[in-house]
């Protein structure tokens, strides 16, 4: 197992992908973190698209090349709106992401994550509380992220040791880390290798924004600055992968 694990060379050949090849993206995301999150899609190399539209939702996932969906702020428009998104996706064959966001804090909400989840997307990535709710997810790459990312499929398993705590204190990085991973696995068919560079690019420049920066206020800006500015180099330097035995 250990040996099919992605590495960090794979993971900065990905990103010099993403911004070559320009993915698009559409995001079905939390409203607090919209702009952040498209900045974080644009600053990589992709293309990011919002619209909530009913009436435009067809049409907007027919163009991008892979979906991402956050649970954040949910209500029945938003529903219907997800679930139409899903059904092309998956019609289409296109990848997708979801993130059952808090979950944990409302049974109807949970209800929802599991009938989107039993409609095949192709990476499920949440926190430690989320996760253990969801259970297991066969033939899905499976994200608990925290501290320590760890990303599994039925045989392989890894975890990455980038990041900093500042992350935690400024509202949507992860929402913003799940479009990115969206834009990676838009260009890399390995959604594990996809998920892993995608990871490691926002748990490195995390690091390298600390480094200028005084607090969460600042670091936000900085870290879109080293999302924007990341090298192939900075990669293979920082990047910490893992094979993951627990």
């Amino acid at each position: 197992m250990a040996e099919t694990i992605p590495t960090a060379a794979k993971a900065a050949e990905v990103l010099e992908t993403v911004r070559r090849m320009r993915p698009r993206v559409h995001c079905l995301m939390n409203t607090v973190v919209q702009k952040f999150t498209a900045d974080g899609i644009t600053v990589v190399g992709g293309i990011p698209s919002m619209t909530t539209s009913l009436e435009e939702i067809e049409s907007f996932v027919i163009k991008a090349d892979a979906l991402t969906i956050n649970l954040g702020t949910l209500d029945a428009e938003r529903r219907k709106v997800i679930r139409l998104a899903v059904d092309i996706a998956n019609a289409e064959g296109k990848p997708w992401i979801i993130d059952p966001v808090h979950c944990d804090y409302s049974p109807s909400r949970l209800a929802f994550a599991h009938e989107l989840i039993a409609l095949g997307p192709t990476i499920v990535r949440g926190n430690h509380a989320e996760m253990s709710l969801i259970g297991d997810l066969p033939g899905v790459v499976s994200i608990e992220t925290g501290p320590v990312d760890r990303l599994r499929t039925k045989d392989r398993a890894v975890k990455i040791v980038n990041g900093h705590p500042w992350m935690a204190k400024v509202t949507g990085t992860g929402c913003l880390s799940g479009g990115v991973i969206a834009a990676f696995m838009a260009v890399e068919k390995d959604p594990l290798a996809a998920a892993t560079a995608a990871l490691s690019v926002t748990g490195v420049s995390a690091e390298l924004a600390a480094q200028y920066s005084n607090g969460p206020g600042s670091f936000e800006p900085a870290f879109l600055d080293a999302l924007s500015a990341l090298s192939g180099n900075d990669i293979l330097t920082h990047a910490r992968i893992e094979h993951d035995p627990s």
